[in-house]
């Protein structure tokens, strides 16, 4: 897992200017190999960036090109020293993520903000616009600040799209991934940002709640703490754990055991849209151990292999982690401990890799059904008609395998399920014009009215 690229050097920008911080933390790869010196921002350097931007007229938004442009230089170009093959190896070694997903994640964020437009009209009404009258969306504030996650690059497009709508934003990346939003925030200025949008504040998790408090609107990217914490606030809009689900109404066939273990393992089972519960009406037991025989059979490979599947996590977390499975465990019947020596946490010459953990209890309304890990982690649970969708409730995504249109509708209108789908497809299956979770430009913008004299001159 060791890197082997030359240590980083990573500190705030503040509207494209790097400002020195005396304050420095040293961020390691889970192997314990010097990754990057990171310089983080005081409140008083936050503070200040904040009035810089405000003083700023930011006018129109700045064009597609520069979006397309960016993701662009992200994915293929030299930034600031470091090439892309450069900034896959350290986001690996310091969170644990497989490559591979990382070279998927450079894919997914090039594409997405090659086509910033798109997404953006997706999610907001046609105008109305009628001889003089008209409606005009407009940003509901000028700086948006944005805390974001460590566990996958892709979130990073959300702030991205809202400099795309106007906004000036003020970044505080994860501390295990402060590549991902600095290596964009570079592309972004060479491909033409105007400075005096972005500023990068590298911090801790009180500099996030400072810049939320500054800012006019907020996103935050964070696990039940952070939901509980900001969800009431209409000024902050909170991206949780997807706690996404499958409902299997049908036989369970050889195919369909492949198609769940996808849903459950691709990409490391870090991402918020893979599965962590699968509700059957059936013997779930036997679904179970089916699943876990099928998922122990994913090969141990360093991280650094493009065909590695399993995320790693630091050797001194290997016995808080094992404390941590067995009390998350609690009464559950565990059907994959037995097949590893040592259980799930697999300590291996290459490093501690997660390898897939897979639990079932009676009760399709346990607290376990739906709590979500950062590696292959499932439940299963049984399933009836008089259940209802009330198990199914609090999820990114739920897949619904079997034909059941009246439940569907019933999820659809479910405030609490983000996305449906129906049938063996990959719950992260979409289309640009499709929403990912509610609107991102319904938050950030709203409708006022304009109104022209037509004898104007």
């Amino acid at each position: 897992m060791a890197a082997a690229t030359p240590p980083a050097e990573i500190g705030p920008l503040v509207c494209g200017e790097r400002v020195p911080s005396l304050d420095t933390v040293l961020l390691d790869a889970l192997d314990g190999t010097p990754l990057a010196k990171v310089a983080t921002a005081p409140r008083l350097l936050a503070l200040a960036a904040v009035r810089r931007m405000r003083r700023a007229e930011y006018g129109t938004a700045p064009g597609a090109e520069v979006f397309a442009e960016a993701g662009r230089l992200f994915s293929e170009a030299e930034l600031d020293g470091e090439t892309p093959e450069e900034y896959r190896s350290r986001v690996s070694a310091a969170t644990g993520t497989p490559i591979g997903a990382l070279e998927r994640a450079c894919e997914g964020i090039r594409a997405n903000l090659g086509r910033t437009d798109l997404l953006n009209r997706a999610e907001l009404p046609e105008p109305f616009a009628q001889d003089g009258f008209e409606t005009r969306w407009v940003p509901r504030g000028s700086l948006l600040a944005a805390v974001v996650p460590n566990n996958h690059p892709e979130p990073n497009v959300s702030w991205v799209r809202a400099l795309s709508l106007g906004y000036g934003v003020l970044v505080r990346p994860g501390s295990r991934d402060p590549f991902t939003p600095h290596r964009l925030v570079t592309a972004l200025l060479e491909a033409g940002l105007p400075e005096d949008r972005i500023s990068f504040l590298p911090g801790a998790h009180d500099l996030g709640e400072h810049l939320l408090q500054l800012a006019d609107l907020g996103l935050v990217y964070g696990g039940p703490a952070a939901v509980e914490r900001w969800r009431t606030r209409s000024d902050v809009l909170v991206r949780g754990p997807g706690g996404s689900k499958a409902l299997i109404d049908v036989p369970v066939t050889e195919e369909l055991l492949d198609d769940l273990v996808t849903w459950i393992a691709d990409d490391g089972g870090v991402r918020c849209n893979n599965i962590s519960a699968v509700l059957v009406r059936g013997d779930h037991a036997e679904l179970a151990e089916r699943l876990a025989e099928r998922l122990a059979a994913l090969p141990l490979l360093p991280i650094r292999d493009p065909a590695a599947t399993l995320p790693a996590i630091a050797p001194e977390s290997a016995g808080p982690m094992r404390d941590h499975l067995r009390e998350t465990a609690g009464k559950a019947v565990d059907h994959s401990g037995h097949r590893y020596a040592g259980g799930p946490v697999a300590e291996t010459g290459d490093g501690v890799l997660m390898r897939p953990l897979v639990l079932s209890t009676d009760d399709p309304f346990d607290p376990l059904v739906g709590t979500e890990l950062g590696f292959p982690f499932v439940v299963v649970a049984p399933w009836e008609d008089t259940h209802g969708t009330a198990p199914l409730r609090e999820s990114l995504v739920v897949n619904v395998v079997g034909d059941r249109p009246d439940l569907v509708e019933r999820l659809l209108r479910e405030p609490t399920v983000r996305k449906v789908v129906a049938g063996r497809t990959r719950p992260w299956e979409s289309r640009p014009q499709l929403p990912h979770d509610g609107s991102l430009a319904g938050f950030l913008m709203e409708p006022k009215a304009f109104v022209a004299d037509p004898r104007r001159p």
